[in-house]
């Protein structure tokens, strides 16, 4: 009996991860729009000859945050709390990934003088678990003020 209750304790949290499977895929879908804003940011700059790869890719971090934080709680999340609480939130989260995302593209492109495309697109695949862990378990945490 007591195996019974573990497998069914076992069986009852699957609905449960695949909805958190589907939440982070709807996530990462739309993020894809900020992401596409980042990038068309990052080559024009880079590419125009006005920036380099770091700073690129912070003005493109900044412009693809503005445009993820509306998609974010409208539709992700579907937040209702006001603007004022969870867009500090989202920011802080946003901030701490784009020193995380400027470190790790100096170093790419930098001291292992990676291409800075490859190199933004595998920074970019490590911070989606950042920002979809941090906008999910504190900014628009549902219940928590």
């Amino acid at each position: 009996m007591a195996g019974m209750v573990q497998q069914d304790g076992a069986a009852g949290r699957w609905p449960a991860l695949v909805a958190r499977a589907r939440h982070l895929l709807l996530f990462a879908a739309l993020g894809g729009i900020g992401t596409l804003a980042h990038y068309a940011v990052l080559i024009g700059l880079v590419q125009g000859g006005v920036a380099g790869p770091v700073a690129g890719s912070t003005a493109g971090f900044l412009v693809g945050g503005l445009t993820n934080y509306q998609l974010n709680r409208r539709i992700v999340f579907r937040s209702t709390k006001p603007h004022h609480e969870a867009m500090t939130k989202f920011f802080l989260i946003a901030g701490i990934g784009l020193v995380i995302n400027a470190a790790l593209m100096a170093l790419l492109t930098g001291p292992l003088a990676a291409p800075y495309l490859p190199a933004q697109v595998l920074v970019t695949g490590l911070l989606v678990l950042w920002h979809y862990a941090g906008n999910a378990l504190w900014t628009f945490r549902a219940g928590e003020g």
